[in-house]
């Protein structure tokens, strides 16, 4: 080919032909105009510098931050920034972050934020989804990440370990305790042979409490058909085996398929753990797969009283974990663990011809494991701490919270307020329902206490519906959740009461 020779293939979003000489001064001006995505390394300091100024202004400021911030329009400001051609100045870009995105509702980072179950933001996670980030290393194959492959396989054994899996077992982390919760529900449904035709008379037994994206994974599983038993619940909030095994015998007299019970270890609602070891005993005999959702509270396992309450997880055949719970990592790592991983690989093993340079039997892989091929490197951000700091500290940081809830518990029942039970964990539900009182009005005083709670800021409370009553919930699980917070989230309900005259 001549230097003047047509190149006969596009070259511009115009499809114009260019010949080899233009094709090349092209490519100059294209490769100088990109040049922006690799920012030298006085650029990279300033672009650093700035981020880290951003998290330092944060940080300092923690203690003092509203847990929850209400203003017009959150998040509004955004709008007026919309992305162009050109960008705008990185100061602009930060300052638009912390007021549009970082201070606007509630702050998960703060320890007094102790609505629903909060999430960590422990540091180190965050230098290690820096270094994740920065090196960009494909997590999802052992033939391409064999080093990201086996720091996530390694964390899975860690965590297969606590729950006294055997060495067979195996699983992946996800992006979070929904997605970890499908990927298990998939392998149950395949494990008993489960076609579209069965899915009708395929029942799922659970409690009342159990977090709603079992039913989402259910639908989302194609099992939307399939018949849930709502099973009977103490007075604890924990499911009745005596109730679940009569379930079983009434659905199999009646022709259908007892399939798959659910059991919590820790739910959202109440904290609650439900009898694992009588339902492991019951779901065996009965031959039904036996899930175990400890989202939030498998992490006590680190504990002793978390290992006596969750006595029986090990006799499950799945079980969710989030480390971005009991952990303290920030949001996005759930974590599935099949007891015999066989099962897991033959739901979510699939591959196609351009993967063929990738077969390697040394370690299972995430994307044979889970329904992900892309994935992040999220086993650095809870590698890191652990090696760093070692277990010591989270179970310590996990001690607390348990005794906080039980001093809370006890100091709210001083204050005037119905308490529930005591904690099976570190959520404790309270509310203001004094000798008298209607059930209509104890709701709208309780629901004025979360709103006068809230729109104080200082600490953020969330609340719940339990057999019609509005109960207020206190979660003592974020990391920096210490006993001052608990003085003060006292404080601010003797505020509260006095301020509704009560």
């Amino acid at each position: 080919m001549t230097p003047t020779e047509p190149i006969n293939h596009a070259t511009t979003p115009g499809d114009v032909e260019l010949d080899r000489d233009a094709l090349l001064r092209r490519l100059d001006e294209l490769e100088r105009a990109s040049m922006a995505l690799e920012p030298d390394a006085a650029e990279r300091a300033r672009l650093r510098d700035a981020a880290i100024a951003s998290t330092e202004r944060f940080l300092e400021s923690i203690g003092t931050l509203k847990t929850f911030e209400t203003v017009e329009r959150p998040g509004a400001g955004l709008l007026d920034a919309p992305v162009t051609e050109h960008g705008i100045p990185l100061e602009r870009a930060i300052t638009l972050l912390e007021r549009e995105v970082v201070h606007p509702g509630g702050n998960p980072a703060s320890g007094g934020h102790l609505a629903y179950i909060p999430g960590g933001g422990l540091y180190h996670s965050a230098i290690g989804d820096f270094l994740a980030a920065a090196t960009n290393k494909y997590a999802g194959i052992f033939f391409t990440g064999p080093g990201c492959v086996r720091m996530e396989n390694l964390l899975v054994r860690w965590v297969a370990g606590l729950a006294g899996y055997p060495a067979g077992a195996a699983g992946h982390i996800a992006s979070g305790g929904s997605i970890a919760t499908l990927a298990a529900i998939a392998a149950a449904r395949d494990a008993h042979g489960l076609r579209g035709a069965d899915y009708a008379g395929a029942v799922v037994y659970l409690t009342a409490q159990a977090h709603h994206c079992i039913h989402k994974a259910l639908h989302l599983a194609g099992m939307g058909e399939a018949p849930v038993r709502t099973i009977a619940t103490d007075e604890r909030h924990r499911m009745r085996p005596a109730a679940l095994a009569g379930a079983i015998a009434a659905d199999r007299a009646a022709g259908l398929r007892p399939w798959l019970v659910i059991a919590a270890a820790g739910t959202t609602d109440t904290g609650a753990v439900d009898p694992l070891d009588e339902i492991a005993t019951i779901a065996q005999r009965e031959g039904c797969w036996y899930h175990v959702d400890a989202a939030y509270g498998g992490f006590f396992l680190l504990t002793d009283h978390g290992r006596t309450m969750l006595r029986g997880i090990e006799r499950s055949d799945s079980a969710v974990l989030d480390p971005h719970k009991s952990l303290f990592l920030p949001y996005g790592a759930g974590m599935v663990i099949v007891r015999d991983g066989a099962r897991l690989a033959a739901t979510h093993g699939y591959t196609g011809h351009y993967m063929q340079d990738a077969v390697d039997d040394e370690e299972m892989s995430p994307a044979d494991l889970s329904p992900e091929l892309s994935k992040h490197f999220r086993a650095l951000r809870m590698w890191l701490p652990l090696m760093v700091l070692g277990t010591a500290p989270f179970r310590a940081a996990l001690d607390e919270k348990l005794l906080l809830a039980r001093h809370f518990r006890a100091e709210a029942a001083a204050l005037g307020f119905e308490v529930g039970p005591e904690p099976d964990l570190s959520v404790v539900t309270f509310r203001w329902a004094p000798a008298g009182m209607e059930l209509d009005e104890a709701n709208r005083v309780n629901q004025a206490i979360v709103d006068g709670v809230r729109a104080d800021g200082r600490v953020f409370l969330s609340s719940t519906l339990l057999e019609g009553r509005y109960v207020i919930r206190l979660a003592a699980l974020a990391f920096r959740t210490h006993r001052r917070t608990i003085e003060l989230t006292l404080g601010i309900l003797r505020q509260q009461l006095a301020a509704l005259g009560l």
